[in-house]
């Protein structure tokens, strides 16, 4: 009984361990089957459109509210951290800077994570515990390239444009709190952001950060209502799941592909 109760710990980590590296690799086939399932989907492209409007246009609402008060701060912070230096004609180029490369990506995708990754995550869940996925396979139809596909791919695509709106957004709100509420010169505003802001270092880059983003984030989405528990508790499960791991991914892709980024 003693040895047993000493084994047990390193059991219960084996066990954690051994269930880590199986879904890993079961998220794995998932994202596999769903590029090999890609091209039947996209023949019915209406499939794609409308996840597009649910995952992008439906998300509309949270990331321009949250780009406005985002730039909006970032034009306080930065102006009053620039003034100590002379610095402050510059509030522009920190503010567009600020959202390009990272916050613009990174808080698009988090959103995202929130939003849309919750409510596929939830929707898949459902269709698994109510027997629909089931009853698709019944009649030869392929959840993978009905269900799976078209949101994948609505996710990677919305996903982009989502962090464009953002950093315009945002930068529409360091604007108007920078020129009309502070007092900075609007020409010096613009012309130092056009003149510092560059196309492939840094918006080429934050749009890269983007796509990334939106694989990792619909991907696990995906993931975790194909792979729910068909129960109440297994869907609220795996939907919480859902914003825990995005957020940590999205995170821990941001300092990979930061780093990469600065390299080159």
């Amino acid at each position: 009984m003693i040895k047993r109760s000493r084994l047990r710990p390193l059991r219960t980590l084996g066990h954690a361990f051994i269930k880590r590296i199986w879904r890993l690799g079961a998220g794995a086939r998932l994202f596999w089957l769903t590029l090999i399932s890609s091209g039947e989907s996209f023949r019915r492209l209406h499939l794609t459109i409308r996840e597009v409007y649910f995952t992008g246009v439906m998300s509309l609402i949270i990331i321009v509210v949250s780009a406005f008060f985002v730039g909006m701060v970032l034009a306080l912070q930065g102006y009053n951290t620039l003034q100590r230096y002379g610095s402050s004609e510059a509030i522009g180029v920190l503010v567009a800077l600020a959202l390009v490369r990272e916050l613009g990506p990174v808080v698009t995708a988090l959103l995202f994570a929130g939003r849309a990754g919750t409510a596929i995550t939830a929707e898949i869940g459902l269709m698994k515990a109510t027997e629909q996925l089931s009853a698709m396979e019944m009649m030869a139809v392929s959840p993978i390239s009905r269900v799976i596909a078209p949101r994948f791919w609505a996710g990677v695509i919305a996903m982009p444009v989502l962090n464009v709106l953002f950093c315009m957004v945002g930068i529409l709100g360091g604007y108007l709190v920078a020129v009309p509420l502070i007092g900075v010169d609007a020409g010096a505003f613009w012309s130092q952001m056009q003149a510092n802001v560059d196309w492939r270092l840094d918006i080429l880059n934050g749009v890269i950060k983007s796509v990334v983003f939106g694989i990792a984030c619909t991907m696990i989405a995906l993931f975790e209502g194909y792979d729910a528990p068909p129960t109440a508790e297994g869907v609220s499960r795996a939907t919480t799941r859902t914003v825990v791991t995005s957020s940590l991914v999205v995170l821990g892709l941001d300092f990979v592909l930061t780093s990469f980024m600065i390299s080159l």
